[in-house]
């Protein structure tokens, strides 16, 4: 395993980290989702990423379990808030109230005193930013919280709460965690560029578009059973933007390109993303070990500039760049 800075901050991280969005107190049940987890911990991965609301907060449960025993300090365990963990209209988004609660439940299930990230897990239109911030602030001067970071915002908004902090004293925003791949390049446009200028790390979510980039889904032909696209409990939902034959037919012309290397599909996505030098972390999911110790193959691979050529001469015309589709739930009516 390698590491990597996270942004301009002190913090290493490891190339791949592990998250248990779609498969902890969900997907998968709780011995296989400890394997996974050991599975991590063999292989060098050292950085793990959930969120509250992720299997309705069971998942930071299962995650808080499987790391019991584990030196404290040899881990970064990242956690976000914002998305609804209860029927109340105070029970979501990012006022003081909704965040101080959140990190008490975070803490308590994830059995730690503190996490290392807590993210925003969208951009809350309903609180103002400055309150957002301060009681991220708070947070970390309580030491409950070492660094803070946004998921799916947008330059704007990221700019907009950077302005806010050096304004007023608080800490400042060190990662942005967006869903970056191949395919879906949202971020390369705007929000990249001003992470470099404002150091910045990205810890991006879905380096292997929810499957797709595996190659396992064929044109034609319908997805095979028991994989993601067939998953009714979330899964099929998120990876339905990339299940057309177009899309799927340009992604089998990546297959000659990762044999040419010695690697599978889902290394060779996973090693591109990690070719952006403002990338400090890919996370990865699993729901059995060996996709774990497949996965962080790609950790020191480099691609040379041919190579690269050739993936975009293969996908160019389904990849999305659009900076638009990074984006927040709207204002509630």
């Amino acid at each position: 395993m390698e590491f990597r800075h996270l942004g301009r901050s002190g913090l290493m991280v490891s190339e791949i980290s592990y998250g248990n969005w779609l498969t902890h107190g969900s997907q998968v049940e709780e011995d296989a989702a400890k394997q996974c987890v050991q599975a991590a911990l063999d292989e060098g991965i050292t950085t793990f990423d959930t969120a509250d609301v992720y299997a309705g907060t069971k998942a930071e449960a299962v995650l808080g379990r499987a790391l019991k025993g584990i030196p404290r300090d040899s881990l970064e365990i990242f956690t976000k808030v914002y998305w609804p963990t209860g029927k109340g209209p105070n029970n979501r988004g990012l006022s003081r109230k909704h965040i101080t609660e959140s990190i008490h439940g975070s803490l308590r299930r994830l059995q730690t005193d503190y996490v290392d990230l807590y993210q925003a897990h969208r951009f809350d239109h309903e609180t103002p930013l400055e309150e957002t911030l301060k009681t991220f602030d708070d947070l970390v001067r309580q030491g409950k919280v070492l660094y803070i970071g946004v998921s799916e915002w947008t330059a704007g908004q990221i700019a907009e709460a950077l302005k806010i902090a050096d304004e007023m004293g608080f800490d400042r925003i060190v990662s942005s965690q967006p869903q970056y791949s191949m395919l879906w390049r949202v971020i390369e446009s705007e929000v990249v560029p001003l992470s470099e200028r404002e150091g910045i790390g990205q810890i991006v979510w879905s380096p292997i578009a929810q499957g797709v980039l595996t190659g396992k889904y064929l044109p034609g032909q319908a997805p095979p059973e028991g994989s993601r696209a067939t998953d009714s409990a979330g899964g099929s939902g998120m990876i339905a933007r990339f299940m057309n034959d177009d899309v799927l037919a340009r992604v089998q012309e990546l297959k000659p390109i990762a044999a040419d290397l010695g690697l599978s599909m889902a290394q060779l996505a996973v090693a591109w993303v990690l070719q952006n030098p403002n990338v400090a972390s890919a996370i990865v999911g699993a729901s059995r070990p060996e996709q774990v110790h497949d996965n962080v193959k790609a950790a020191g691979v480099k691609l040379d500039s041919e190579v690269m050529r050739r993936i975009d001469e293969a996908i160019a015309p389904i990849v999305e760049r659009d900076p638009a589709k990074t984006a927040s739930p709207p204002r509630r009516p």
